[in-house]
This record gives C-alpha cells, sequence and structure tokens, in this order.
C-alpha cells in the first residue's frame, strides 16, 4: 500500500482487529460503562461525610483520603473510555456526549472534595506530622499532605475552592470546541496533485502532502492547508482567548503573578527553567540554521529554501518505508538495552491489542498514549503511514506506555500518575534508542544520512519548534495580562514575527511565506497551558540519561528503569536529578547542541565522499 493510499480516510470496519485497540479490556461495552459512571456518581456524597472531621484522628483521615482516591482512581478509568471511544470516531454524537458526562462527573468530585485542601491547612502541619507517625495508611498520603502545606497561600477556602470545581466544565468550553472543530467539522480543502489525483487536506492528509517529493505539490498543500485554517482565523482566535482567559481567571483566583507561575508551581518547577529554555534556543539559533542550510544543500535546492521544504525527504533516493509489523521488530530490538523485562512488556502491547495503528475517518489526529485506567494497561492512538517518522512516534508512544506501566506497577495509585514535567522523558528516550539502532545497522551512506537527517528533524520539531511555541504562548499569556486583545488577527501577527525570527527569515537562511501566520491555530497543544515546552526540556533530559545507558552503564540503566517506575514520589525536579540529569541547569541543553553539531559533521563528512 502506498504511503499516500495509508493516509487518507478509510473505512475502521474495513481494518483488521489486531491494528485497533481492544477497549473492552477497560469496560466491556457502554452499557458496563454507564452502570460503572452512575454508581459512582451516587458515591460521590460519600465525601461530604468526612467534612469537618479530617483533624479528629488519623484513622478518620485515612478513611476520608483512601475514599478520595478510590473514587479518583474509578472516575479516571471511565474518563479512559470515553476518550478513547471518543477518538475513535470525533463524529459520532454518543461518546461525544460521554466525554461531557465525564466533565460533569469530574466537576462534581471537586465539587465534593473542595472542601479537603481548606480543611487539611486548618488542621495544621504539626497534626498532620503526628497522624502520619501514628496510621501506616497515610505513609502513601504524606507526598501530597505535604503538597498541599507547600501550596497553602494559593488555597482558598471551601466556598471558593467548591466554585473553581463547578467552574470545571465551562472552563474547558475554548478547549472543547476547538478540538470538535478542527477535528469533525472543519471544512478541509481539496486539491488536485501534479499526477492529476485529488486529495483532502485535512490534518492526516497535510501531515503526509508535506512530506513528498514534488516540491509544486509540497507548497500546494501547505498554503491550502494554513488559508483554509485563515479563514476561521476570528473563530480560533475566540476559542484560543477563552482558554487564555480561563488560565487569567484561575491565576488571579489564586493569587499567582501570571499564568506561567500558576501553571508551574502545581508541579514545583522553578519560573526559571521555562525562561533559561527559551533564552539558551534563542542562543544557539546559529546551530539551527546550520541544520536548516544544511537540509538546503541536501535537497539539492538552488533558489530559496522556504517552509514548506521542511518536512520532505532529504535524501530523494532513499524511501524508507515500514509496515506495522517491519515497526514492531524495530522497536522491540531497539529497546534491548533496556532489559528483558522491559521489551517483554513493549511486545505484550503488541499482541494484546493496546494500540490503535491506522488513520480511519472522523478518528482524532496524531498521536498519544492514555495511561489513567490504572488496573488495565495503557492504550496507544496512533495515525501510522509506514514512514520512518511513524516508527518514530511508536516508539515515542511506547515509551510514554512504559513509563505508565512501570509507575502503575510500582506505586500505589495516589503516587502513580507522574508528573507533566518528566512525561516526556521516556517517550524521547525511546527515540533515541530506536536510531541509535537503526544506525548501527546502517552502512550505505545515502540511508544513513537520511537517518541521521532524521536525527536532525527529531531536534528541530521537538527541541527548537516546541520552544518556539513555547515563546508564543508565554507572549500570548503576557499579552493577556497586559489586558491586550487575544483575536486571531493579533496571534497571526504575534506567530509569523516568532517564526521568521526563529526560521531565519530576514538573513535567508529559509522563507516562511505569510500564510504560515495561521499554523498556530494547528497546534492543540496550546489548549493545556504552558505544556509544550517540557517536549524540548524532556528532550535534552532524554539525551543526557540514554548516552549512559547507550555506552553500557548499568547502573545508569538502573537509574533509569527507578525513574520510570517513580510516579509522583518526588517533585520532577527531584525525579531527574535522582535519574541523572539537572534541568535547572544549561548542561542538557548544551549536551543536546553538541551532539546536533556532531551530527552536521558526520553528514557533511558523508556529503563531502558523494
Amino acid at each position: 500500500m502506498s504511503t499516500l493510499a495509508m493516509g487518507q480516510d478509510r473505512d475502521r470496519t474495513k481494518i483488521a482487529d489486531k491494528y485497533k485497540w481492544n477497549l473492552a479490556q477497560v469496560y466491556p461495552d457502554d452499557a458496563a460503562w454507564r452502570a460503572a459512571k452512575d454508581r459512582i456518581r451516587r458515591e460521590l456524597p460519600e465525601l461530604r461525610t468526612y467534612h469537618g472531621t479530617l483533624g479528629s484522628s488519623a484513622r478518620v483521615l485515612a478513611d476520608a483520603l483512601d475514599a478520595l482516591w478510590r473514587l479518583d482512581k474509578e472516575i479516571a478509568r471511565l474518563s479512559a473510555y470515553a476518550t478513547l471511544q471518543a477518538d475513535q470516531d470525533t463524529r459520532l454524537a454518543g461518546p461525544q456526549g460521554m466525554q461531557q458526562e465525564m466533565q460533569q462527573l469530574h466537576a462534581d468530585f471537586k465539587a465534593q472534595s473542595a472542601y479537603l485542601e481548606p480543611e487539611l491547612l486548618h488542621v495544621g502541619g504539626a497534626t498532620l506530622d503526628t497522624f502520619l507517625a501514628s496510621e501506616p495508611r497515610l505513609t502513601v498520603y504524606a507526598f501530597h499532605l505535604h503538597d498541599i502545606a507547600r501550596r497553602a497561600p494559593h488555597t482558598l477556602s471551601d466556598a471558593e475552592e467548591k466554585i473553581l470545581a463547578d467552574a470545571i466544565p465551562l472552563a474547558a468550553s475554548g478547549s472543547n470546541i476547538y478540538h470538535i472543530l478542527s477535528n469533525a467539522d472543519f471544512p478541509y480543502p481539496t486539491i488536485t496533485l501534479s499526477d492529476g489525483r485529488t486529495v483532502k487536506v485535512n490534518q492526516a492528509g497535510y501531515a503526509e502532502l508535506r512530506t513528498i517529493p514534488n516540491r509544486n505539490d509540497r507548497e500546494r498543500a501547505m498554503s491550502a492547508f494554513f488559508a483554509a485554517l485563515g479563514t476561521f482565523s476570528r473563530t480560533f482566535g475566540t476559542t484560543m482567548n477563552a482558554s487564555v482567559q480561563k488560565a487569567d481567571f484561575q491565576a488571579k483566583t489564586r493569587r499567582y503573578a501570571s499564568h506561567l507561575e500558576a501553571s508551574l508551581d502545581g508541579p514545583n518547577i522553578p519560573v526559571s527553567v521555562y525562561t533559561r529554555l527559551i533564552d539558551g534556543i534563542n542562543r544557539n539559533l546559529p546551530a539551527f540554521h546550520r541544520c536548516l542550510e544544511l537540509r538546503k544543500r541536501m535537497m539539492g535546492i538552488a533558489d530559496d529554501l522556504h517552509y514548506y521544504d521542511l518536512y520532505a525527504p532529504l535524501v530523494s533516493s532513499v524511501e524508507l518505508k515500514y509496515t506495522p509489523e517491519e515497526a514492531e521488530q524495530e522497536v522491540v530490538r531497539a529497546v534491548a538495552p533496556l532489559g528483558s523485562d522491559y521489551a517483554r512488556v513493549v511486545q505484550r502491547a503488541f499482541n494484546e491489542r493496546w494500540i490503535d495503528v491506522f488513520p480511519t475517518e472522523g478518528k482524532r489526529s496524531g498521536a498519544y498514549s492514555e495511561g489513567s485506567a490504572y488496573d488495565v494497561h495503557p492504550y496507544m492512538l496512533l495515525n501510522y503511514l509506514g514512514q520512518y517518522n511513524d516508527v518514530s512516534t511508536l516508539a515515542h508512544e511506547l515509551g510514554h506506555s512504559m513509563h505508565s506501566y512501570y509507575s502503575n506497577t510500582t506505586q500505589p495509585y495516589a503516587l502513580a500518575s507522574y508528573p507533566m514535567f518528566v512525561a516526556e522523558v521516556a517517550s524521547t528516550f525511546n527515540e533515541a534508542l530506536l536510531i541509535d539502532r537503526v544506525l548501527k545497522d546502517t552502512r550505505d551512506d545515502a540511508t544513513r544520512l537520511s537517518l541521521l537527517g532524521n536525527y536532525l528533524e527529531n531536534i528541530k520539531a521537538t527541541v527548537f519548534r516546541q520552544t518556539q511555541f513555547a515563546e508564543f504562548e508565554l507572549r500570548m499569556h503576557q499579552a493577556a495580562e497586559k489586558g491586550q486583545p487575544i483575536t486571531g488577527e493579533v496571534l497571526s501577527t504575534l506567530y509569523l514575527e516568532i517564526v521568521r525570527r526563529y526560521y531565519g527569515h530576514d538573513q535567508g537562511v529559509c522563507i516562511v511565506d505569510d500564510y504560515v501566520a495561521n499554523e498556530w491555530s494547528y497546534i492543540p497543544h496550546l489548549y493545556i497551558g504552558f505544556y509544550v515546552f517540557q517536549y524540548a526540556t524532556s528532550f535534552t533530559a532524554a539525551e543526557a540519561l540514554s548516552e549512559k545507558v547507550l555506552a553500557g552503564d548499568e547502573a545508569a540503566r538502573t537509574r533509569y528503569l527507578t525513574f520510570l517506575g517513580a510516579g509522583t514520589s518526588k517533585y520532577p525536579i527531584e525525579l531527574l536529578k535522582d535519574a541523572g540529569v539537572d534541568m535547572t541547569t544549561d548542561e542538557p541543553l548544551d549536551l543536546t547542541i553538541q551532539k546536533m553539531n556532531r551530527v552536521m559533521d558526520e553528514m557533511e563528512t558523508l556529503l563531502a565522499k558523494r
């Protein structure tokens, strides 16, 4: 099957079961899901029975926290099922309704338990320490109890916390509307390629069409896609403004100095980590421009390199294609340095249908891992097209899933959900293992150039591009904090200015055409709130950690596997320090840039031989 055919809409009913996830392992069917949901909804008022009693004894506090986390675990499982069902086909009203029901149930849960943190602060640290020393059941909650005390200045009264909890479904409106519009309802354009074929440039189609060899077709696809997004700029600006205003409301209500501080305080990450990344990347833009100039040389472009050239094959004579089975073999071999137990669980993911592989009509775009069904196993959504990048994406999502698997099987539920700041470490670590394995098997210069080019593309996409998004996001939120408008026009102007600086537009390194101004409306992660920078920090952390494991350092391997199973037992900065990398310094980024330059040195040597 050709890559292009693989990327077009497909009938889900015609795909073999082995390529589709088996959600019956979460709930046998929708009826079982609904029965479980109704039972949990009836049990929620139980949480209020502990109101006013948390300081009466260690036993009562343990009972209350056991009840809280039991319900939280069941709600997470319910939410996972609803999300996975909805993402199979975003056009279906039933699963979308299930997601809405879960948002309301989650809001009810937060409302019923809103008293807990304010009441624990009233109980006081001395009493809680006494309780912790006398009641073994509280040991698992010690980290959370100490964290509540740390966040005391930003914790509100019982009534105020309940109001914030009740507002959760409303607060999600901007993101919800955006996802339905972009995935299900958006009128994506159709174009005619140079060979006469007519193709639809939806999200999956665009991701594929921007990679095809024909330059005119790439330009036609990118300009059509971004121009179409631009016609809805006012709508996308409104949904983004809703998301930003939510962040503004929450930050002000909790007495934070900025949206960024509010977002990073939960995982206890210094704001300087975020700003240090942006400053470091801007300082290293010459290395990025070298990468872009190398791309231009490899592609044989005589005139200007354009933004629409950035996803095309670097070596046109090399066409790396992989069936899903070949991709499985590559990934299983790549993770061998992490030991037989790790590889055995990776194999289970394929054999036990944890993965939904191919793009189908209405399916959510992109890829992700869903690991919140604690008592089951992680699930992965892919939109597999058969290219090396898709194999790398498979390794990436398996990294997430293995992180969830190790945390879920090592930690009790209350400590199993690892912090978002470390969430991308395991995924990019796996990508590092994959490229190392494939390069060791490759002697052909052209193929080696192609693979090294893919590594550079990973750095471009994960370190430079995600930091570009992070800078855009920060400046967008800073504008809102100053009372400036957040409209589609304003955001497009801001985005184009940042992208042109990153890609050296004014220096003639890469021409960023005007329509690229609309690309921000294609980035769903901007609705999560200060998430994207963690792709870049995680990549640099994974580079530092994987180098030691690949060098055969057994202690480094043990530290890394311990990190995978650590969950939320410590703050993320400390978890990474234990694994062997300090994210409060420039060292991880500096090491990544050094490796990037070594890769470019080798590529230039190979090019000279040709």
